[in-house]
């Protein structure tokens, strides 16, 4: 069956270049693949007690952490989701940013991020998912940027917001975690939006 729409990007069309890696706007902050040697931090983060209420899936050993690596690189090739390393001046590893998914018929990607917990409270969860914002709807071709965190997760709530997505409304009882079914705030941002 032939498609009534031309695709928002071309199927190939990022997977015929490397993963690029995306400086934030202050060019404080490099977002770029994640590389084998770090697995052992990659591993670390998800020890964090905040990192894995907020999170479905965790790391526990370096050879998970190494899959996981190792997996991403696929996943980009194949142009299913992406996953950055938020580093500082220097490599320092604080974070990661992601599009969880990727829909290139239709433009649209799900954000997610997290950031070590002694990088907290610096600006590197806005700037990181910021610059990735920029680079996904300006270069890459998106055309929506989803968004979605528990409702009781105040702090993503305000990374969302200074990031310039917006509020769009509640998905009821959308994920579950061990703690339960949560409700999730979904937030967007859109081509053209400032």
């Amino acid at each position: 069956m032939s498609l009534a729409i031309t695709p928002a990007i071309p199927a190939g069309t990022l997977s015929a270049s490397a993963q690029p890696s995306i400086p934030s706007h202050d060019r404080e902050l490099l977002l770029r693949p994640w590389e084998s040697d770090d697995a052992t931090i990659l591993q670390r983060a998800f020890q964090d007690p905040s990192i894995r209420r907020w999170h479905t899936h965790h790391v526990s050993s370096p050879g998970e952490a190494r899959d996981w690596i190792a997996s991403s690189h696929r996943s980009w090739q194949q142009e299913q989701a992406a996953q950055w390393a938020v580093t500082r001046v220097g490599g320092e590893v604080v974070g990661r940013v992601a599009l969880r998914w990727m829909d290139l018929l239709h433009g649209l990607a799900e954000c997610a991020y997290w950031v070590l917990p002694h990088a907290r409270g610096t600006g590197v969860a806005p700037r990181a998912l910021a610059g990735l914002a920029a680079w996904a709807l300006d270069e890459a071709g998106f055309h929506r940027l989803e968004l979605a965190h528990a409702v009781d997760n105040e702090a993503s709530c305000r990374v969302a917001t200074k990031s310039g997505f917006a509020l769009e409304g509640t998905r009821r009882s959308a994920h579950l975690r061990l703690d339960g079914w949560h409700d999730m705030h979904l937030h967007a941002r859109v081509l053209g939006d400032s």
